[in-house]
């Protein structure tokens, strides 16, 4: 399967959960990286009017937890999220937040990412460490 078709693979399988809810979508896949972009609206606003924390977090989730699926034999074996952490550097209002995870560790057990969140002007909005492990669908 080629990159695009892995793209709109990706894509569809998120109906109906919060990537669609946060409208989350995957644009860019690498060898070693998984590529999300999130606009930045009321829907993912904190009360003052900025991109919330949580939102960002799930960006990066979403993006990591996807990149790992991508790097295993789905019909073996399972990512979860075992661990993530995120420092906010900076506020964002409106427009548009892209999310590149790559990969630091890819062990047989566990998958160390780091994405960094940025905006349209490449101005680092956030930058986080997932951790997911890889369990057996037994």
């Amino acid at each position: 399967m080629n990159s695009k078709e892995t793209l709109l693979r990706i894509n569809s399988i998120c109906k109906n959960t919060l990537m669609e809810t946060l409208n989350i979508k995957y644009i860019e896949i690498g060898e070693d990286y998984l590529v999300a972009s999130m606009p930045v609206n009321e829907k993912v606003h904190q009360p003052m009017g900025l991109l919330h924390g949580g939102a960002t977090v799930s960006l990066a989730e979403s993006v990591g937890s996807m990149a790992s699926h991508l790097f295993i034999d789905n019909e073996k074996y399972e990512a979860r999220g075992i661990e993530i952490a995120a420092n906010h550097v900076k506020s964002k209002k409106e427009g548009m937040v892209t999310a590149k995870a790559r990969i630091v560790h890819k062990g047989r057990r566990t998958h160390l990412w780091e994405i960094r969140i940025i905006d349209e002007d490449k101005n680092l909005i956030s930058i986080c460490k997932l951790t997911n492990i890889i369990l057996s669908k037994n």
